[in-house]
């Protein structure tokens, strides 16, 4: 997996202590088996952890090695509890379709933390940027609450969930945020399979709003890579933390970055208002969509200099972080596409 760029520190095997012993792994329990859990899966196993997925709908059996996986409802907190049991870290990385929030954004969130609290487990909690509204510049993890929408009302809910649960002791909490996700196997993003289908038949990628807008993109390996990072570190724990993100620029040109690795001429295109709306007539999903187009109306630019200088990484640089995911696009639409 694509990873993050090392800016400083020592590298170890997390298998073994300061007399090259042998240990026993550690439990880490990731709620949520979506986008962003299911690669969090892959960077804890590669670590040398045990790991439990919990999802909603059914799971498989587990044939990898330190892999369990479980179904239940985490609204449960009987079963939350009995989820997380022996675990060192949990993971809140559940995020429910959006016209699902106003029923269970904030029980699922209760459950991953009762979970870490029955466990004794530090909590690390992916987030997103809802909360600050409409931005009037880079947006930072000091810049001041103030959505402009019903769902980032329950995202600032859900931090004063989160943090005042830290705040009292109960358990130890550290929340990541992100911005829009790119990359690889993104059905829940702006990156879908769509989008590909879109622009490998020459058709212009689609945009909620302005696509000559700056806008920060974040690359989903960095986002697991991240996670993984703040539930190894004890000072992560009591703060919020931007995940490292690239340098912004519009959608368009992102657009085309990718249109170039995979050898076609790609460009962006605003869907406009009413057209979602009208859509959201059939679709509660889409309808939940219309309030969050000001992300793309103005400049969308997330800071992320605490992340870099406390923990020494920085993100896939964009042009690697582009040619993996037009490695993932050739093998997803077909073989026959140019290499650029």
């Amino acid at each position: 997996m694509m990873g993050f760029v090392l800016l400083w520190g020592k590298t170890h095997s997390p298998l073994m202590n300061s007399e090259s012993k042998p240990r026993v792994a550690a439990m880490h329990v990731i709620f949520g088996a979506g986008q962003i859990g299911a690669r969090l899966r892959d960077v804890l196993l590669a670590r040398g952890h045990q790991v439990r997925v919990v999802r909603r709908g059914r799971s498989e059996p587990s044939t990898r090695p330190r892999l369990e996986n479980l179904s239940g409802d985490v609204t449960s907190l009987s079963f939350a509890a009995e989820a997380a049991a022996g675990a060192a870290v949990v993971y809140d990385c559940m995020n429910p379709p959006y016209h699902e929030w106003d029923r269970l954004l904030l029980p699922i969130a209760r459950g991953a933390l009762h979970g870490a609290r029955t466990a004794g487990a530090k909590l690390v909690a992916l987030d997103c940027l809802y909360m600050y509204g409409r931005p009037s510049g880079p947006m930072t993890e000091d810049t001041p609450l103030a959505p402009c929408s019903k769902k980032g009302d329950l995202r600032v809910a859900l931090q004063e969930l989160r943090m005042g649960a830290d705040r009292r002791g109960e358990v130890a909490v550290s929340v990541g945020r992100a911005s829009d996700f790119f990359g690889a196997s993104l059905p829940f993003s702006g990156f879908s399979d769509r989008f590909f289908e879109r622009i490998l038949a020459g058709k212009a990628g689609e945009c909620l709003g302005d696509p000559t807008m700056p806008h920060s993109y974040t690359y989903a390996d960095d986002v697991a890579e991240a996670l993984a990072i703040l539930g190894s570190r004890d000072e992560a724990m009591g703060r919020i933390w931007h995940l490292p993100t690239n340098e912004a620029e519009s959608t368009a040109a992102l657009t085309r970055r990718i249109g170039r690795a995979l050898g076609v001429e790609a460009d962006s295109t605003r869907v406009p208002k009413w057209l979602l709306r009208a859509l959201g007539v059939f679709s509660p999903p889409v309808r939940e969509v219309v309030e969050m187009t000001y992300q793309w109306e103005v400049p969308f630019v997330i800071d992320d200099t605490r992340f870099r200088t406390t923990f020494g990484v920085a993100p896939t640089p964009i042009d690697e972080a582009v040619a993996a995911t037009a490695v993932w696009a050739r093998t997803r639409f077909g073989a026959g596409l140019r290499a650029a």
